[in-house]
């Protein structure tokens, strides 16, 4: 990561979204640890949840075995699809889907893929070093927040369509499509965090917003540009 690019955007974020908003957190993979800390699992556990660490500027690595959740070490690049997912997700705990059937159709159309290296590594913009190489920027944010960005992301568009919210686990939303996106010429952001299962793991009001690297150095360049700078957008800063 530039320090310059990293350095432009908290300056701009702070001028546009105030000083006090929450930064975003980032991801990439690679195949060594940061700082030579990687979280691993003693028991169940929800990806979403072990953020809460990161967003508060805890730098940590996962890797296979730092998932104990089998959908999201799927949804995170380290396992395939566990086996009965279409019937967990219909008629067994979750009931997110009508039938087993429709879950399976569902599941198919999922973006999964293999992880590219040993480890995904997450750190906020704000601790990044000039080695990192984030390859998505997560945002996890109050309504207000999110207008600016997805507003933002539309800036330099003509598609309706640049900004998406599939149907997703939490994880999914922040890692599996937002990575998948990254290979694209023209990538699109998402909104993700609507998630029941994962909605306990993150404050009421908040949902999130992936955005890949490409894509994200596009609105930091437009920032100034843009909205941002309109007497509309104050009124809705001075509630953030």
């Amino acid at each position: 990561m530039k320090k310059e690019l990293q350095q432009e955007f908290i300056a701009k974020w702070g001028k546009y979204f105030g000083k006090d908003t929450e930064l975003p957190i980032c991801f990439w993979y690679g195949n060594d640890r940061v700082q030579d800390q990687e979280i691993v699992a003693k028991s169940w556990n929800c990806i979403i949840g072990l953020l809460h660490k990161i967003r508060k500027g805890f730098s940590a690595s996962f890797s296979a075995d730092s998932i104990g959740c089998m959908e999201g070490k799927c949804y995170s690049g380290f396992a395939g699809r566990p086996a009965g997912l279409n019937m967990f997700l219909s008629t067994g705990k979750e009931k997110y889907l009508k039938t087993p059937e429709i879950a399976q159709k569902a599941i198919d159309l999922f973006p999964v893929f293999t992880s590219p290296a040993k480890y995904i590594t997450f750190k906020t913009w704000d601790q990044l070093n000039e080695t990192d190489e984030p390859e998505v920027v997560i945002f996890f944010a109050t309504p207000d927040v999110l207008s600016g960005l997805f507003t933002l992301a539309n800036f330099d568009q003509t598609d309706p369509f640049t900004n998406i919210a599939p149907f997703s686990s939490g994880c999914g939303s922040i890692i599996s499509y937002p990575f998948q996106e990254c290979k694209k010429e023209n990538p699109r952001a998402i909104l993700g965090m609507f998630d029941v299962s994962a909605r306990p793991y993150v404050p009421e009001n908040t949902l999130s917003y992936a955005i890949p690297m490409k894509k994200f150095e596009q609105m930091i360049q437009n920032m100034d540009d843009s909205f941002l700078t309109t007497e509309d957008w104050e009124k809705v800063k001075k509630r953030i």
